[in-house]
């Protein structure tokens, strides 16, 4: 669609705002979420009949949303199940491709693309998150739950609990799946693919999934059992680039010619020469659940996942010699220099491994949940639940010759974390014993270990290390909390949650290393307290007013601890800062909700002050300029977001749905960096908008129409780059998607979608995909 920025937005926030609407039918409008649609409403209470519950808290009167698994299948196009956020307000994935398994992170309201470790990700309980870093490599594991086993997705906005760490800071997700209460067996067919064409690139990516699900209930136990395989391509994600040479050519430069010529992110002129990061991805999933009933409102859960994935990446050089031939570096043409001069347009430049990058990747990772509840609604309650992720093998393997005397052109390096993963701890308990009073408490283990070890390999594509690594980074944290809240119900119009967390903080077993030098990095404890509070006044029949406010400490995580690297020649530590301190984080939420005739509205006013934000930035007060993982002093956010839903409001069959948000997002002190100080946190724009308008023609056939829109946003804190649409920028963007499903008999249904429909070329640092198509084929019996 090509129009001008500031018209997008227009027709973007102008179509939102004539919706008002979100997906805020699929929630309570007090925020209170029971798994079937059986309740009593009540300010601050519901009474819940049969059916599984979230694992969000049901009593606190803040921003809760939630969407079904009838509205998933009939209005998106979901190829895993990070695509049921795709229309929530204020979020945001940063899916590049399907199959996006390292860079898919969610963003929030006060949060970019960038801060992984600001939202919490869970499955029936089960910790999703990578806690092991903050960034786009740290990626929530949606590959280990299918989109054909949610029951139902809620988000939690800010960090309102005290059941959840600081890492509830922008949102907590959880996703309910399935459990059956006779013989099911589900199978589900999908296919898609896009057209990328962008500079010298004409590709077809594909994507093929298959899935099959079994489940039953026998007395009083039940099981799910899913498998699933996808294989999917995707579109260049990386560029290899040149700023414009002044040199004359090296004697025996090859001519060439076919690099593009443009402006990058800051407005100064680059080459592009080339793509790396074809990704080719083969996904394997398997998962038995079992539930036990051992008693009357006594519940036993055991959950084991299994995720494997295989992937190739490869590059492509746009550059060609007199001949036509195209000008790359592989192992069987590669000079013992690892380099090759040509000369283009007249100048010097130099060929190297790095513009055509291979690797080959082998990851088994292993997900355990168990988990014993005991929920009759009397006076006491409670629950104990432990769960494992573990990094089963995980290997990258990257082609990088050696030269010289040396020389090996089917040299690499191996990067393996063995050993990695997480484990989670809690007992949490509910009193009803007062009048007027629901009592939550618990106490909660939270531990990473982080092993992540570099070394050479004589071949790249499957040899094995002969000797020490080259490098090492590793450690271990710890976060063990515990919690109370009590929810308040003041007469029949007023209720009040007034919450605590403690936490204690440990850091532990921290390494830098390489080949000669080791940095052993001392243990380190903090401890915090998080207050929360939040109060709902129901001031009339249709509606409520809600405020809520709440501490979040954002503890530092191992990578940016101790990921970094030791200089060869001086054996000083680099890049790394073992000594970081936690984010600290108020947020505040104000909100008022309206039950219309045809649906809901919500409006609401949003404000977070974070001290000690961490971002990775250039110290410009010392000499020579450090360049890591830094504190920075403070960031203030605020922001309205409008949302609500239309049901039938229109003509018959037709829901409308949309949210529009304002966020204010300023970096307000930064010592370390002033020219960051006035200017807007990265990734997070002043405007976003999502609407969907669904027509149910029959039962049996639906239609969809929906739209993504985010507005002006940079990637540097000091918004020094300006020219979003380029490779390594953050661009704007509006983005149409459809999607028709047409249920063929009670057992058979088929859906055709597009995302993307309007084929924008549009960037988070990488590009996003080009026109997608998905058809999909489902059995359910």
């Amino acid at each position: 669609m090509n129009l001008h920025h500031p018209l997008r937005a227009a027709f973007a926030l102008t179509l939102c705002a004539s919706a008002v609407a979100a997906l805020a039918q699929e929630a309570a409008p007090n925020g209170e979420l029971p798994a079937d649609d059986t309740r009593v409403e009540k300010l601050g209470k519901v009474t819940v009949a049969g059916g599984r519950v979230t694992t969000l808290p049901t009593t606190l009167p803040t921003t809760i949303e939630g969407i079904k698994a009838e509205r998933i299948d009939r209005v998106i196009n979901a190829t895993d199940s990070a695509d049921a956020l795709k229309y929530f307000p204020s979020l945001l994935v940063r899916k590049r491709y399907i199959g996006d398994y390292d860079h898919a992170v969610l963003s929030t309201r006060a949060s970019g693309t960038g801060n992984s470790a600001r939202s919490l990700i869970y499955a029936d309980g089960i910790l999703l998150s990578n806690l092991l870093g903050n960034g786009a490599s740290f990626t929530p594991r949606w590959g280990l739950v299918t989109p054909e086993e949610i029951a139902r997705v809620d988000v939690l906005y800010g960090p309102f609990s005290a059941a959840y760490p600081g890492n509830s800071v922008g949102a907590v997700v959880d996703y309910i799946t399935r459990m059956p209460e006779q013989f099911e067996a589900h199978g589900k067919l999908t296919y898609a693919q896009q057209h990328y064409t962008l500079y010298r690139t004409d590709d077809t990516p594909k994507t093929k999934q298959g899935s099959v699900s079994l489940g039953d209930k026998w007395g009083d136990w039940s099981w799910w059992f899913n498998v699933s395989r996808q294989d999917s391509q995707s579109h260049p994600l990386v560029y290899a680039t040149r700023t414009p040479s002044t040199a004359n050519p090296a004697t025996g430069a090859t001519v060439a010619t076919g690099a593009v010529a443009e402006l990058n992110r800051f407005n100064q002129p680059w080459l592009l020469i080339g793509t790396t990061n074809h990704a080719d991805t083969q996904q394997d999933h398997a998962k038995v659940k079992l539930a036990w009933q051992v008693a009357p409102g006594l519940k036993a859960s055991y959950t084991l996942g299994l995720w494997e994935n295989t992937v190739a990446r490869r590059s492509e050089g746009w550059l060609s010699d007199a001949s036509g031939t195209r000008i790359e570096l592989n192992p069987a043409n590669l000079p013992s220099s690892g380099s090759r001069a040509v000369s283009l347009d007249g100048k010097g430049y130099t060929l190297t491994v790095a513009d055509f990058g291979q690797t080959r990747e082998s990851l088994q990772h292993v997900m355990h949940g168990l988990a014993l509840r005991q929920a009759t609604g009397g006076n006491f309650d409670w629950q104990l639940a432990a769960s494992r992720y573990d990094y089963r093998q995980d290997q990258v393997r990257a082609w990088a010759p050696t030269t010289g005397a040396a020389f090996n052109p089917n040299a690499g390096r191996l990067t393996d974390q063995n050993g990695t993963g997480w484990n989670t701890l809690a007992a949490r308990g509910t009193w009803r014993g007062l009048p007027d009073h629901v009592i939550e408490f618990g106490v909660q283990r939270e531990a990473a270990q982080l092993r992540n070890a570099v070394s050479t390999i004589a071949e790249w594509t499957a040899g094995m290390p002969s000797g020490s690594p080259v490098s090492r980074f590793e450690g271990n944290t710890a976060l063990n909390s515990l919690w109370w809240q009590d929810a308040v119900a003041l007469g029949d119009h007023w209720q009040a949650v007034f919450g605590i967390r403690g936490e204690n903080w440990s850091a532990s077993r921290g390494l830098t290393a390489n080949g000669a030098a080791v940095f052993q990095h001392p243990a380190r404890k903090i401890s915090a307290l998080s207050p929360k509070f939040a109060i709902g006044w129901a001031f009339s029949d249709e509606g409520t007013l809600r405020l809520s406010t709440g501490r979040a400490v954002r503890f530092p995580t191992v990578s940016e601890l101790f990921q970094g690297g030791v200089n060869a020649s001086t054996g000083a530590l680099t890049n790394g800062d073992p000594n970081l301190k936690p984010e600290r984080s108020q947020t505040t939420d104000l909100s008022a909700d309206w039950k219309l005739s045809v649906g809901t509205l919500r409006a609401t006013v949003f404000h977070e002050a974070t001290r000690d934000a961490l971002y990775s930035q250039t110290n410009t007060t010392v000499t020579p300029n450090v360049t890591n993982i830094q504190n920075v002093d403070r960031i203030r956010t605020w922001g309205v977001e409008l949302a609500a839903a239309l049901n039938d409001a229109v003509v018959r069959g037709l829901d409308l749905s949309a949210s529009v948000t304002f966020a204010d997002s300023v970096i307000t002190a930064n010592a370390k960096f002033p020219a960051s100080v006035g200017k807007w946190q990265p990734r997070v724009p002043r405007w976003r908008a999502n609407a969907v308008a669904s027509y149910r023609w029959i039962d049996a056939l639906s239609t969809t129409l929906g739209l993504r829109y985010g507005g002006q946003q940079f990637n540097s804190l000091d918004n020094t780059d300006p020219n979003g649409a380029r490779y390594q920028g953050a661009s704007p963007f509006l983005v149409l998607d459809a999607r028709v499903r047409v249920k063929v008999n009670k057992t058979w249904s088929a859906a055709l979608g597009v995302d993307n429909l309007n084929n924008e070329v549009y960037w988070n640092f990488h590009p996003y995909p080009a026109r997608t198509w998905v058809a999909e084929l489902r059995f359910d019996l």
